[in-house]
């Protein structure tokens, strides 16, 4: 079970909710009756995740249910605290970070967070048991969902798939995409100009992962934080390359808009604000990939506007 539950904390905002993104603010710690993720939507909605593996039977149902009333009851203030010990930092300020991460214009009230809750149980699709006990609160008005998961065993391989909602709207993973992608400033200052003047799409730390959700033919926005996007490049054919000596990947690409340079006095940008504009999406700021995926169309068309864009302010 705690394997599933890093599986799914860590891809919570990358893979599984790709068109309603969640911001993961809490999860379980070890011998605590606590559920296991916790995350906010964008209107400070709390989603509480309670992960099982196995059979797990109706039982399950009645202990989130515990776990959803005790956390409808939390003062903002609990929340807080509990988001300070997710990541780690005495001083972390849950709505100015809920804020940047939606890319709101202006922060929540606190009495906006948590106001509601939602309970998502992930299971087995064989548990039929915990289907109905689900199903039964759901049609009974409770804001309760199942999420299904299944194990393969292939060739002596594992495979592990998993149904989020909507389950019919993720795209397809062989269709060229484009990407907004964080250029890691917070990590690395000098990770712009490592990309810009070797042509490389890079991540470092933690945020290595994320070049492999990127392929071929993809297009990538780099978007440059307290910045705006800066260049769009389209990913070369070949394999993601792990930067010797140092916590990083990269991926190569072909520039398809001006690029910065060092000596610029001003790094010339497309603000933040008109690229939901242009593309009539939403974003989630925070991360390293900035969700939702755009289309093949979308991402030319924001790659022609964005170079426009460029070649003006230059």
């Amino acid at each position: 079970e705690k394997d599933l539950e890093d599986l799914i904390a860590r891809n919570i905002l990358d893979v599984l909710f790709e068109d309603g993104s969640l911001m993961p603010v809490f999860r379980e710690r070890q011998f605590q009756p606590e559920a296991d993720v916790l995350a906010l939507d964008k209107k400070g909605k709390l989603v509480i995740f309670e992960l099982k593996r196995g059979t797990a039977g109706v039982d399950a149902v009645h202990q989130a249910l515990r776990y959803a009333q005790d956390a409808g009851q939390w003062s903002y203030e609990t929340l807080q605290s509990k988001y300070r010990q997710y990541v780690e930092e005495k001083d972390a300020d849950l709505l100015k970070a809920h804020k940047e991460a939606f890319g709101l214009e202006r922060k929540l009230d606190a009495g906006e967070v948590n106001s509601k809750q939602q309970l998502l149980i992930i299971g087995s699709a064989a548990d039929n048991s915990l289907i109905e006990a689900v199903d039964y609160w759901k049609t009974a008005g409770l804001s309760i969902d199942f999420l299904p998961y299944r194990i393969y065993e292939l060739n002596g391989e594992q495979y592990f798939e998993f149904f989020a909602l909507p389950y019919d709207k993720h795209s397809n993973p062989g269709d060229a995409k484009g990407v907004l992608f964080d250029t890691n400033r917070s990590y690395y200052e000098e990770g712009i100009w490592y990309m810009m003047e070797n042509s490389r799409v890079a991540a470092w730390g933690d945020a290595k992962r994320f070049v492999e959700h990127i392929g071929p033919g993809d297009i990538v926005f780099f978007s440059h934080k307290w910045t705006g996007l800066v260049a769009a490049g389209r990913v070369r054919r070949g394999n993601v390359v792990s930067l010797e000596g140092e916590n990083a990947k990269y991926r190569d690409v072909e520039f398809i808009t001006p690029i910065p340079a060092r000596d610029q006095m001003e790094i010339a940008a497309m603000p933040f604000g008109r690229v939901p504009e242009i593309t009539g999406r939403k974003f989630y700021w925070a991360a390293t990939i900035k969700k939702p995926y755009l289309s093949r169309d979308e991402a030319e068309n924001l790659a022609n506007k964005l170079r426009a864009h460029l070649e003006e302010s230059t």
